[in-house]
Formats: C-alpha cells, sequence, structure tokens
C-alpha cells in the first residue's frame, strides 16, 4: 500500500522559494506518475505539476511555469516540487498525489495529508 507524506510548507515572503517533499512508503516509487496538486479557499482544485514514474517527462501548470519545477530521487523514495518566485496567489494547501500507471495524467489514486504553503504580500 503506497503512503505518500509531505513536508517543507510554512509561511514565506513573497519572492522567495520553498521546496516541498513527498516522501513514499509501502511500495516503491518507480512504478507511480507523482503529481502536485494545490487547493486555496475560492479557488478550483489545481494540479501544479506531475513527474513521469521514470523521470523522464513533467508537465506544469501555466499559472506556475518558470517558477515551479518537480523532481524525483528514486534512490530516496521521494519526489520534490521546487518553488522559486512565490507570489500570494500560490498560498494553498499542497498535496502530493500519485498516480498507479507510469504517466502523468488527470486522475489520482494515493493522496498525501497535504502541506500548508502561505506566501505574505
Amino acid at each position: 500500500q503506497l503512503q505518500l507524506v509531505e513536508s517543507g510548507g510554512g509561511s514565506g515572503q513573497s519572492g522567495g522559494s520553498r521546496r516541498l517533499s513527498c516522501a513514499a512508503s509501502g511500495a516503491r516509487l518507480v512504478y507511480y506518475a507523482i503529481g502536485w496538486v494545490r487547493q486555496a479557499p475560492g479557488k478550483e482544485r489545481e494540479a501544479v505539476s506531475c513527474i513521469s514514474a521514470g523521470g523522464s517527462s513533467t508537465t506544469t501548470a501555466d499559472s506556475v511555469k518558470g517558477r515551479f519545477a518537480t523532481s524525483r530521487d528514486n534512490t530516496k523514495n521521494t519526489v520534490y516540487l521546487q518553488m522559486n518566485s512565490l507570489k500570494p496567489e500560490d498560498t494553498a494547501i499542497y498535496y502530493c498525489a500519485a498516480r498507479s500507471v507510469p504517466r502523468c495524467g488527470s486522475t489520482w489514486d494515493s493522496w498525501g495529508q497535504g502541506t500548508q504553503v502561505t506566501v505574505a504580500s
């Protein structure tokens, strides 16, 4: 059973950087595409990024393109979201989510507990 645990959230200022981590247990991450999905009050849930199981392909939402990047380290069974040039509108709960297939897509099978990211103006 795959379990995902996010970490790295917190409060910071506009223009700052933060790295989120998604640590997996119960299964090898190499079998799963992993995405980052955020939820902010009053906004639709938004998948901000995804990385394929082997790490060869990534997708990034237009809202964060050029600022966020996802990567993975399969030796650590961990996926990262590097967040740069943070804006107040990035404030949200960020969830790590897994697809039970190698390729990225729009549906998710497993979720982490979420980590709060708050960006002050």
